[in-house]
């Protein structure tokens, strides 16, 4: 799966708008990272083209089966990195921020093991 980190963001908005609203149109996910609507319009192109997700006529969008797996790869990890840092006594704001920028550079060992000790620590 080598994919950019942008098109990683935007296929993760896609994932969470789709699971706070239903149904995803260009201009919810311009509104959700605050980006121009041609800029979102071309990245969809993008995405579209590179098979990840479907644009339907009535212009809600889909992600497909390569999509869903990156968005919900890139969801898990936001999540539990974001509820990490506010564990330790991050402020919900940064630890937003911080677990944006490491979702995508972290490696699936470091994550799987982060995973499996916060697992651990909680069921003690």
């Amino acid at each position: 799966m080598n994919i950019y980190k942008s098109a990683e963001d935007y296929l993760e908005t896609i994932y969470f708008l789709r699971e706070k609203k239903g149904n995803v149109r260009s201009i919810d996910i311009a509104n959700e990272l605050g980006f121009s609507k041609p800029s979102v319009s071309i990245a969809m192109k993008k995405l579209r083209e590179s098979g990840y997700i479907e644009i339907g006529a009535d212009g809600f969008i889909t992600l497909l089966q390569s999509g869903e797996e990156i968005a919900v790869k890139i969801g898990e990890r936001h999540r539990l990195l974001t509820s990490f840092f506010i564990s330790i006594g991050v402020d919900p704001e940064t630890a937003e921020d911080d677990a944006c920028k490491i979702e995508h550079d972290l490696s699936d060992q470091t994550f799987k093991m982060l995973k499996e000790h916060l697992r651990e620590e909680h069921s003690l």
